[in-house]
């Protein structure tokens, strides 16, 4: 090969490297990650100098401004901008639709997936020396651990998340509670930390000697299945085969690996959504295993079974629970049936505490259930 060969394939090379490792917004014109302005407002942008529409979708958005779709307008330099807000302090989950297509943004810094897709967030911190329960803050941090496990119950290997406080590694001789945190349909197990931010959550409670320190659990509640399409009987298989799962083989694993208690009060279950009514499932049908129950949001489709199981000796559960907590917003769809389980409970004389609040089915409201659950434990 001659030296023009050469010099020519480095010459490409060295640019190539040098485009590349170009900021991201510099290579697609002026868009950019989201922009946060000192006044809450938040400007977002997507370079598709091809496209006939694009449209800001965000669930977390609706309180704020009665809609989770914004209108995006191309500007000039073939970007789409839209500007909301000024919007209060929070995280906001958010996607683009594109010509009708669902796509994460390319710019953004949190991009996560889940069952449904995938999406970013960004973040509008909380005023100068006020922040938020679900917002970083200069105290100690626990730990957040990854395992994978071979689920003896669905046949597959399943993963999960568990949170250890500050100071887990330094006390060996100390055992801990542990709390079981169920995440809803569209997500996974790492949804309770990318989105609920517990790990947050519990660092801040803590350091504020408002919680106890806990390990906390995070499953999978979603496992592989036969059935096609996502109908009720679907999902009533999935819901047999999480509970298999988690009562033969997570809590198992956990209880193996991990210096946490393993009797009744020693243990809390808690879940939003699909999480929710596993919860309550799981909890209220082994009340020899969970003294502390906490519903989010709850999806309480397939409880009647469970509820006609409790009609037969409400007296034992009401002795083995020492708190079963229940929320759920006031303009969340799931209201309805929420409701007619609540009124059952009552009929029932099933001991619970029912807390409406306002908000919708979305993660903010339950991030602010977690912080006011948790405290309530093992005190």
């Amino acid at each position: 090969m001659n030296r023009s060969i050469i010099a020519l394939a480095v010459f490409g090379t060295v640019l190539a490297f040098g485009l590349a490792s170009q900021p991201a917004a510099a290579q697609q014109g002026k868009a950019s990650a989201p922009e946060v302005h000192a006044d809450g407002r938040v400007t977002v942008s997507l370079k598709a100098p091809r496209a006939g529409k694009v449209d800001l979708f965000s669930l977390e958005l609706v309180p704020v401004i009665d809609t989770m779709r914004v209108v995006m307008t191309m500007e000039a330099d073939s970007v789409w901008r839209a500007t909301v807000g000024p919007l209060p302090p929070g995280i906001y989950d958010y996607w683009f639709e594109l010509d009708g297509l669902g796509i994460t943004d390319p710019l953004g810094r949190n991009a996560f997936g889940h069952n449904r897709g995938s999406r970013d967030y960004f973040e509008v911190p909380g005023p100068e020396g006020a922040p938020r329960h679900d917002e970083r803050r200069d105290v100690p941090a626990g730990a957040l651990t990854i395992h994978w496990y071979a689920s003896d119950a669905t046949g597959t290997r399943r993963r999960l998340h568990v949170y250890t406080p500050p100071g887990y590694l330094e006390q060996p001789d100390r055992t801990y509670p542990v709390l079981y945190l169920l995440h809803g349909a569209g997500d996974n197990d790492a949804h309770w930390f990318k989105l609920g931010r517990a790990h947050v959550i519990l660092d801040n409670l803590i350091a504020d000697s408002a919680a106890v320190p806990m390990v906390v659990v995070m499953p999978d509640g979603i496992p592989e299945v036969q059935s096609e399409g996502d109908g009720m009987e679907y999902w009533r298989q999935v819901n047999d085969a999480f509970t298999a799962d988690f009562l033969g083989d997570v809590m198992p694993f956990v209880e193996a690996r991990y210096r946490v208690r393993a009797d009744r009060e020693g243990r809390a279950i808690a879940g939003l959504s699909l999480g929710g009514g596993q919860t309550m499932r799981i909890g209220l049908s082994n009340p020899d295993h969970f003294a502390w129950i906490g519903a989010f949001s709850s999806a309480t489709f397939w409880l009647g079974p469970v509820l006609d199981q409790l009609a037969e000796n409400p007296e034992q559960v009401n002795e083995q629970l020492r708190l079963f907590w229940i929320a759920i917003g006031k303009d969340d769809f799931m209201l309805a049936p929420h409701t007619m389980v609540v009124q059952r409970l009552g009929a029932l004389g099933i001991n619970h505490e029912y807390h409406e609040t306002e908000g919708y089915h979305m993660w903010s409201v339950w991030r602010d259930y977690l912080a006011k659950f948790a405290p309530r434990l093992w005190q």
